[in-house]
């Protein structure tokens, strides 16, 4: 652009509408490219340094930060004031001045304003400008600018000289020494951590700071005769000043001085230099400062490094799990760690981060009185934060985590003393009972065992809390509950002898498998079981002394899944439990595996008869809905071939449970499988969906009759707690039912009896009876 004076401006073209006012009356000769200017060189707007040929400043450089949504396109460099202009600079060739002393004042090097603070200098400098004609406008930006955390007062980019490690030239066997560690999460090896090693620069590890580590270096005070020292001993720092230091920070350290041996004249002086030490310097180097290696524990420390594990917050990758290794590899040319746990940051229930001021989490120690530091833990170790991500600390997850996991455990330790105690039986470890329920448990127990070692030997704490989780559901809500008859039995069998034992040797091992997530819990139980000092001064749990039997653990965790899907299905339909079903048929491939309990599952959901089938198309067709929010940034424009793929039911699943479709493999959480089941089926899929679960819904006048006693057991149950009876307590029965009512009781007699622990039943009329499902009331007497 020519200006009226015949000045010639150069801007960004994308800019010049912004100047359109300054601008009036400039001519447009033309566009040139900023490439083309690379090198040109142009007259300083400030005199200070235009003489220094040294410098080869002055002249046009190309840089990938200048942007043009703002200014004009071209931006003034001063690489001793920030990263990209130093880094612009050091790429062409251009000198460094910092014309800014300590105290953030110019020097006399920029004499107009000597002595101005940096900051406060603005008005001035824009003032000055003005008044030499070389100031087209003057515009205020507002920006995120860095405060010092403590003063609240700006900071100035200034460069500094600066110690450093140089990391660049050991840093791909930095990279090597990598592939040694365990991270969890496993990504964090090659991708926060890996990545940031792959671009290390070398490591400034000096700050110009009064307190701190003073850096061990001493310098000649003379540049005409250069030396430097480095000590690392008390012993050399003596051998050469003549005294022990007894204190190493400043400014006593400061006072050792000495001639220098380099000068013939005797006049420099060797002074240790200003700095001090980075204290990330400091905390890497920690595993082998605390034991004062190499002067003391020398054998120790190499008979023990690198540390087995560590645990710190996410970002350490770039602070202490950095340092740790940077140092290890150049001092031990090995890891500084084996195992590592990459926690997440967290946050309060609203997703914000977590205040004192704000108050916006509620105290721990109230945490403590309500649910006990046990759900805390759990609800921590369970969570997706040891797992490197961010998490939610929510007062009703951690209520959940009583209500699922520490009140189970404990329901189980009451039941088994409640009638250990009330038969007077002292229980013993065993693993040899034949019974079916015992020999599943007992197999259970050994193979959680050996899950859960394998994922704490990985340091999977998450993963580690779904296996105990899962085991306390079998014992509890299946072992347990499908065991109750056999404690309930008033003579001490050798089948009741077996389930106490086994339930006892169950329960004991658990809790030493589980003490390290519910210390607490696992503590009071166990020492209340065994009569010993601590389950933490107990073995970890050894699966060797449990049984093997992976196919009774797989079949019954299959049955309890056929179970889980049909009950949620009964509910679904409307079908209470107590009402019995015809039929349930297992639809899919080796659907007969489980044909030996078939029993169970009878019993469970209620129906008179199993059936197996392999042909799972009979019944139902699976669905495919992929997960577009997942697929889209991976697959792109593919993502529409896979939906009409999916549409047309073109895919097909593989044995791990992937999808293949469209040229495409599908993992678990990019898509979903729906059941649809065939006209007139009520149809369930399982978890796996490799199976679903088929209910014979119709009824007949017999079914609804055995739903009527079952639901007038379940009333008399119900009753014997109000009433308060001991478990054992026999009672006499008498119902005032509706005829419909009381011939279903009838036809059933003998099994309602057995339930309701009944010496008689009769019918009549009941004064002030309990209600007995609608069907009428009913009163009883404990029988002598």
């Amino acid at each position: 652009m020519e200006g009226p004076d015949g000045d010639f401006w150069v801007l960004g073209a994308a800019t010049v509408p912004a100047y359109e006012k300054q601008l009036e009356g400039f001519t447009q000769h033309g566009t040139v490219k900023g490439s083309d200017l690379v090198e040109r060189t142009y007259a300083p707007l400030f005199p200070y340094f235009a003489d220094r040929d040294d410098l080869n400043a002055f002249r046009v450089m190309a840089g990938d930060f200048v942007e043009t949504e703002e200014g004009t396109g071209v931006v003034h460099t001063a690489p001793g004031f920030g990263e990209d202009d130093q880094r612009i600079a050091e790429e062409n060739g251009m000198g460094m001045v910092v014309p800014v002393n300590d105290q953030g004042r110019f020097t006399a090097e920029v004499s107009d304003f000597e002595g101005q603070n940096v900051l406060e200098a603005n008005t001035e400098i824009i003032r000055h400008l003005r008044e030499m004609g070389r100031l087209v406008r003057h515009d205020s930006y507002e920006h995120n600018y860095p405060h010092c955390w403590r003063t609240d007062t700006p900071i100035i980019y200034r460069a500094l000289p600066s110690w450093y490690v140089k990391v660049t030239d050991f840093r791909d066997r930095l990279v090597e020494l990598n592939q040694e560690i365990n991270w969890v999460p496993h990504n964090v090896r090659d991708g926060r951590f890996g990545k940031w090693l792959e671009g290390a620069r070398d490591w400034s590890i000096s700050r110009n700071r009064f307190w701190g580590s003073p850096i061990p270096v001493w310098r000649s005070d003379d540049p005409n005769y250069p030396r430097i020292d480095v000590y690392g001993s008390l012993d050399e720092l003596e051998a050469d000043f003549g005294v022990r230091p007894t204190n190493l920070h400043r400014p006593y350290i400061d006072e050792l001085v000495r001639p220098n041996p380099d000068d013939p004249t005797g006049k420099s002086m060797m002074r240790r230099v200003p700095e001090v030490f980075d204290c990330w310097f400091e905390s890497g180097s920690m595993p082998f400062a605390q034991v004062h290696y190499p002067f003391e524990n020398k054998e120790w420390f190499e008979e023990h490094y690198p540390a087995d594990f560590i645990v710190e917050y996410i970002n350490q990758t770039r602070g202490w799990f950095y340092t740790l290794h940077v140092l290890a590899g150049a001092l031990f040319d090995r890891p500084s760690f084996q195992n590592v746990i990459c926690h997440g940051i967290l946050l309060a229930d609203d997703g914000n981060k977590l205040s004192k001021k704000l108050r916006n989490y509620t105290e721990p120690s109230e945490i403590f009185d309500k649910q006990g530091s046990d759900a805390l833990r759990w609800y921590f170790m369970s969570s997706n934060i040891v797992r490197g991500g961010d998490a939610r600390i929510s007062d009703h997850g951690i209520a959940e985590v009583t209500r699922q996991v520490l009140l189970p455990i404990w329901n189980a330790y009451s039941f088994f003393t409640l009638y250990a105690n009330i038969d007077g039986h002292r229980a013993q470890f065993r693993t040899d009972s034949t019974d079916e329920l015992d020999r599943y448990i007992l197999a259970k127990m050994r193979s959680v065992i050996e899950a859960t070692t394998e994922r704490m030997d990985d340091y999977d704490l998450a993963g580690a809390t779904v296996e105990i989780a899962s085991f306390i559901d079998a014992l509890n809500n299946w072992y347990i509950r499908r065991s109750r008859n056999r404690f309930w039995g008033p003579d001490m069998t050798e089948d009741k002898v077996a389930a106490y034992d086994t339930l006892y040797t169950v329960l004991v091992s658990f809790l030493r498998l589980a003490a390290p997530f519910l210390p607490m819990i696992t503590e009071e139980i166990h020492t209340a079981l065994t009569g010993e000092a601590s389950v933490h001064l107990t073995d970890w749990p050894d699966p060797n002394d449990f049984p093997s039997d992976p196919e009774l653990v797989a079949n019954m965790d299959r049955v309890r899944t056929v179970v889980s899907a049909a009950l949620r299905l009964r509910e679904d339909n409307g079908l209470r439990v107590r009402l019995p079903l015809q039929s349930l048929t297992l639809a899919g491939a080796d659907a007969d595996a489980i044909s030996s309990l078939q029993h169970l599952v009878a019993d469970e959901v209620n129906v008179k008869s199993v059936a197996f089938s392999d042909d799972l198309s009979t019944f139902a067709e699976f669905s495919l809905q992929p997960n577009g929010k997942v697929l889209g940034p991976r697959l792109g424009g593919d993502v529409q071939k896979v939906f009409g793929a999916a549409k047309q039911g073109a895919w097909t699943q593989n044995d791990d449970g992937s999808i293949e479709i469209a040229g495409h493999t599908l993992a678990a959480e990019e898509f979903d499988l729906n059941v649809k089941p065939a006209d007139g089926v009520t149809a369930a899929a399982l978890p796996s969906n490799d199976a679903v679960v088929v209910l014979d819904t119709e009824l007949t006048p017999e079914l609804e009759a055995e739903g009527v006693a079952r639901d007038i057991v379940r009333a008399v149950q119900e009753a014997r707690k109000v009433e308060d009876l001991v478990v054992t307590d026999r009672i006499a029965l008498t119902l005032d039912l509706t005829p419909e009512a009381a011939a279903a009781v009838q036809s059933m007699e003998s099994w309602v009896g057995e339930q309701t622990l009944a010496t008689t039943i009769t019918y009549g009329a009941v004064d002030g009876g309990h209600d007995a499902a609608g069907a009428g009331s009913l009163s009883f007497a404990v029988a002598s």
